[in-house]
């Protein structure tokens, strides 16, 4: 199966690379900012027009609030970043706001934000790939016709270029952002150059529309929670931002510098382009409605369930540049394919935490290892599918989703300040350098407000939200958490079985050497595999030996028999009867019978094997040993050895792996091979 299966993976993934070129693929901050950052910086497509969905509840009128908004938006966001900045200092190995948590606050906090995290990474791929859909459609109908097969054909190609590896997949990623930041920067100084200088009138596509308000005249504690609501659904503006902590190790050194500045460009990039973009909308007179079919109305009429909303950087950028203008175009492009790429940012988060998770024995150990090309292969293979999975279930609607989406992300903000403060205490406690301690003061001052802050979002957010879906990322936490609390549990209980004693002379009494050796060699007729197997078996010395065969075949049992006695072997054979046809019970139900009549002996079960070289070859033998194997495992005292016998069609794979593995790219005979480091030789010459 691994010969089928390994000329398309190379072509699609790339060659293997060995472990020391890992320092090759670490990031500059030019290709780390789209990596990391592309998720907070591509929010900006989506979080103007939640905010208008939201406060369209009240009618036209309740978008007035939606600058103050943007401005609560803006000052979380800075405090975020300025609290973050200190989380990459004070903890550059990766761990982010897990390592944060548990750290200061202990496991079980550590466990609650590892959870959120990986929810929020989960929906950060289905969010933006889903609002990527939807961008793209508004210039190509066929994709939103058929938007859950192309997120998930979306999903499939994010999947193989991160597999490829970390900077491979950052360098195609980095064009494609800057072209964004690019086209919005230019639409919000164009924009604003003809509305203040040439006093051009600007409309937006939906500017004539009116909206049917859904609750009309709402004040007091009504149009605050409104507010809330709204602003809730504005801080989707600061996904993606903690994964930049998360990401540490993947930067140039110095590490945590390059990080801290690569956070700060991050946030002021995004806060211009969320405020730009909410300003034009404002100009322009977009209209966003929950239910456009029955609430948007165009001349005193509802528009019908055939319009198609689209989103607000989509109507903004009409009315600047123009339907169907150069700019228009690369801007849509460009604002479907970030967000597309957008879902990198989790690509990177959550197998690099699911390997510090794996480290700690909190999922499964094959998340902890790297893949060939150097990538977290299995955990970007399990992000893939769970994203996918919710693309489908929700149907690829990013209205829907982002309902979930917000909940995680503040719970890991909340508990990564906290036990920031707790970290600063600590070291104020023992610190005597005045200097030392005046920046550590001022850091607790940021995190302390950070702490403060994200959580009074956090309290707001799970009102707001609670009901319009946040429930299912609360469980989703909840499952991660009962998941890997009882992979923690299992991976401990097998530690502690079969930890070595202290004590030396203390011997285990289910290791102590067996009074005797039984060895058995399965055998189902008489040929090269087998007389091998019986020629090991002899090497080996046991107390006993025989060989065992099932009687399934009275006529083939017989002509067994006497070819063993016309050959002449001295090994004795047992005959088990099987009525019912069964290989596998018979030879099970023998070897504890063995068991049962000397405890203290040991049982070795010798199989003979083909070896053949092609996959499915392997269909077609060992079938049976396979299922021996595997019911023996769980059988005390006994153990299993496997005799080889190699195939001419083994001896044919064999020598293709080796063409394979001496064939030479075009070009690297005249190149030569690449000569050793001779100037860390310090072997003296004779």
């Amino acid at each position: 199966m691994s010969k089928l299966t390994d000329v398309p993976k190379r072509i699609l993934i790339g060659r293997a690379l060995r472990s020391d070129r890992l320092g090759e693929t670490l990031l500059p901050k030019r290709i780390a900012l789209p990596v990391f950052a592309s998720d907070p910086l591509s929010s900006v497509a989506y979080a103007p027009g939640e905010v208008l969905l939201v406060l369209s509840i009240a009618g036209v009128s309740a978008y007035q609030y939606s600058p103050w908004i943007a401005v609560a938006v803006v000052v979380l966001m800075f405090t975020v970043v300025a609290s973050y900045r200190q989380n990459v200092h004070a903890y550059p190995s990766g761990g982010g706001d897990y390592e944060v948590a548990n750290t200061n606050l202990g496991p079980r906090a550590g466990l609650t934000v590892a959870s959120a995290l990986l929810v929020d990474y989960v929906l950060t791929v289905a969010v933006s790939i889903s609002s990527g859909i939807e961008n793209l459609g508004s210039a190509v109908p066929f994709v939103v016709e058929h938007k859950v097969a192309c997120a998930v054909g979306v999903i499939v190609l994010l999947t193989l270029m991160n597999l490829r590896g970390v900077r491979e997949s950052g360098t195609l990623f980095a064009i494609p952002t800057y072209v964004f930041v690019t086209g919005v920067f230019l639409m919000i100084a164009w924009g604003a150059f003809r509305g203040l200088v040439l006093d051009d009138t600007m409309r937006a596509p939906t500017a004539g529309y009116e909206i049917k308000p859904e609750h009309e005249g709402l004040a007091g504690f009504a149009l605050i929670f409104l507010l809330l609501r709204a602003f809730s659904s504005g801080c989707a503006a600061l996904t993606g931002v903690e994964a930049i902590s998360n990401g540490v190790p993947a930067f140039r050194k110095p590490k945590s510098r390059n990080a801290g500045n690569t956070l700060a460009m991050m946030g002021l990039l995004a806060v211009t382009m969320f405020c730009g973009i909410i300003a034009l909308a404002s100009a322009t007179g977009v209209r966003m409605s929950e239910n456009p079919a029955t609430e948007l109305l165009r001349d005193g009429t509802p528009v019908g369930a055939d319009y198609i909303q689209h989103p607000v950087i989509s109507q903004v950028a009409e009315a600047v540049f123009g339907k169907g203008s150069f700019l228009f175009v690369v801007l849509a492009a460009a604002t479907a394919l970030v967000l597309f790429l957008a879902a990198n940012t989790a690509y990177n988060g959550f197998p690099l935490l699911g390997s510090i998770l794996a480290q700690d024995r909190y999922l499964p150990r094959q998340l902890h290892t790297r893949g060939d090309r150097l990538a977290f292969s299995n955990g970007i293979l399990m992000l893939a599918g769970a994203a996918a999975l919710l693309v489908v279930v929700y149907g690829a609607d990013s209205t829907r989703l982002i309902q979930l989406y917000i909940v995680g992300v503040f719970v890991s903000f909340t508990l990564s300040q906290t036990g920031m403060v707790r970290h600063w205490n600590r070291h104020l406690a023992k610190e005597r350098d005045p200097a030392a301690r005046r920046h550590m003061i001022r850091s607790r001052a940021i995190n302390t407000f950070g702490a403060f802050f994200t959580g009074l979002v956090l309290v707001v957010v799970l009102a707001t939200k609670f009901t319009h879906g946040a429930w299912i990322a609360l469980l989703g936490m909840g499952i991660f958490f009962a998941t890997m609390t009882a992979i923690r549990r299992h991976y401990d209980r097998v530690a502690e079985e079969i930890a070595a004693p202290e004590d030396p002379e203390d011997v285990p009494a289910d290791i102590v050497r067996p009074s005797r050796v039984h060895s058995v060699v399965l055998i189902s007729k008489i040929h090269r595999p087998t007389l091998r197997a019986l020629a090991y078996a002899k090497l080996l010395r046991s107390d006993s030996l025989e060989a065992v065969s099932v009687n399934v075949d009275p006529a083939e049992t017989r002509a067994l028999r006497e070819e063993w006695e016309r050959r002449g072997i001295d090994v004795p054979l047992k005959i088990l009867d099987s009525p019912y046809r069964e290989v596998t019970r018979p030879v099970i139900e023998y070897v504890k019978s063995l068991r049962q009549e000397s405890p203290r002996d040991a049982v070795s079960v010798i199989i003979p094997e083909y070896v053949v070289g092609h996959w499915y070859e392997h269909l077609l033998h060992n079938q049976s040993a396979l299922r021996l194997k595997g019911r023996l495992l769980f059988t005390p005292g006994v153990m299993v050895t496997s005799v080889p016998y190699q195939l001419q069609s083994s001896e044919a794979a064999r020598q293709r792996a080796r063409r394979r593995q001496n064939w030479n790219a075009p070009g690297a005979v005249r190149r030569g091979p690449a000569q050793p480091d001779r100037s860390k030789d310090t072997t003296p010459s004779t």
